[in-house]
């Protein structure tokens, strides 16, 4: 096992270490079960994304022009991803990831943008670790779905990348075209 990711599972262990020891000596959680559950949906898909190889550069990004948040940004191999992430204790209504419609995506699509007007540049190991412009770096939207049908100890993650185009031609949305390409 690699040393990062060793390193990776003592970090989650850790934190599921201090967060049963909160639960027992803390006053309980006043916030919404269904927050918490997405809290806590962020922070395993967080870590099943470093397993799979992902370099996590931000998390809950907020712009202070549109609203709306990136729940997790990162590289994976090279390409910036933005991850929307949609968390469930039942398979039973709709997929996760099928809230993830238009009108979210277009507000995920205008808060990408301003955080690639801030972006940090490329892993050193990036063929474009040279200067770049927000014109060349290649980036998509994934979504990740994590459910919690099994017990909140097993979550299950299903991956979708590139789940939308990074481009939305609102014009056409006006005329009755409502396509991404």
């Amino acid at each position: 096992m690699p040393p990062s990711i060793f390193a990776g599972r003592l970090t989650q262990t850790t934190l599921k270490l201090l967060d049963w020891l909160a639960a027992k000596t803390l006053p309980p959680d006043d916030t919404a079960e269904h927050l918490q559950t997405g809290r806590r949906g962020e922070e395993a898909a967080y870590f099943y994304l470093r397993r799979r190889g992902y370099i996590m550069i931000a998390r809950n990004y907020r712009s202070p022009l549109h609203r709306g948040e990136l729940d997790l940004v990162g590289w994976d191999a090279g390409v910036l991803c933005f991850i929307e992430v949609k968390t469930r204790t039942t398979r039973a209504v709709k997929p996760a990831e099928a809230a993830v419609d238009r009108d979210k995506q277009q507000e995920l699509r205008l808060v990408a943008r301003d955080f690639l007007r801030h972006a940090p540049s490329p892993p050193q190991h990036h063929p474009q670790s040279s200067p770049w412009t927000t014109r060349q770096l290649e980036h998509r939207f994934d979504v990740l779905a994590v459910y919690y049908d099994r017990g909140f100890d097993q979550p299950s993650f299903e991956l979708f990348q590139n789940a939308f185009s990074v481009a939305y031609n609102s014009a056409l949305r006006q005329q009755g075209f409502a396509r991404s390409y």
